[in-house]
């Protein structure tokens, strides 16, 4: 386990990027930068998002404690407490997280913003909310969080990413909703 703080330490992100080499022995450092924030972005906006779904209090970002993987994956976050206003404390682990990712790996800050907007919306389509929960958890970041987009495949609702994980530069297959596929080549793999 591991204090939320933990994100904005580039020695300690620089580690866990480090310990997924093992998963993509071929992977450049922004390619596993992008890669490691990708699944730590998600963990890291979860417990926000599904309190902000399920309509209580919602949980506080500064609060969380982090499940780290071996292999250096942010498996799991678990907030300690809550509060009336998520936004600031998801802004300040989102930018610190983003910093030291952008730091260690050379991805831009830009780049790692977009995956953070698309685990909003994959993490309250889990949940069950609808676009307009990952809206306003979006809005109560702030502008550097894109607003979540959705689109409707194969009869469900799925996000329109904004972002790459960049695993196709790792020498795996793209993801099916991977932005960088001809909108047609994504709507066929989205529906199949």
């Amino acid at each position: 386990m591991s204090d939320v703080a933990a994100v904005g330490d580039p020695e300690w992100v620089a580690g866990r990027i480090g310990s997924s080499r093992s998963r993509y022995p071929g992977a450049d450092a922004r390619v596993l930068g992008t890669l490691w924030w990708y699944e730590a972005s998600s963990a890291l906006v979860g417990p926000v998002v599904e309190s902000a779904v399920a309509g209580g209090p919602v949980a506080d970002a500064c609060s969380m404690v982090l499940s780290v993987t071996p292999d250096g994956r942010v498996a799991d976050a678990r907030a300690r407490a809550v509060r009336a206003d998520p936004g600031p404390a998801l802004r300040e682990v989102l930018a610190a997280g983003i910093t030291a990712v952008s730091s260690v790996s050379g991805a831009s800050a830009r780049s790692l913003w977009a995956i953070a907007t698309d685990s909003v919306g994959n993490r309250t389509l889990w949940a069950g909310g609808t676009p307009a929960h990952a809206v306003a958890v979006a809005a109560a970041v702030g502008p550097d969080l894109p607003v979540p987009r959705f689109a409707v495949a194969g009869g469900r609702l799925v996000v329109r990413r904004a972002s790459c994980c960049l695993i196709y530069r790792a020498g795996e297959p793209k993801c099916v909703s991977c932005p960088r596929q001809t909108p047609e080549v994504r709507a066929r793999r989205l529906e199949g």
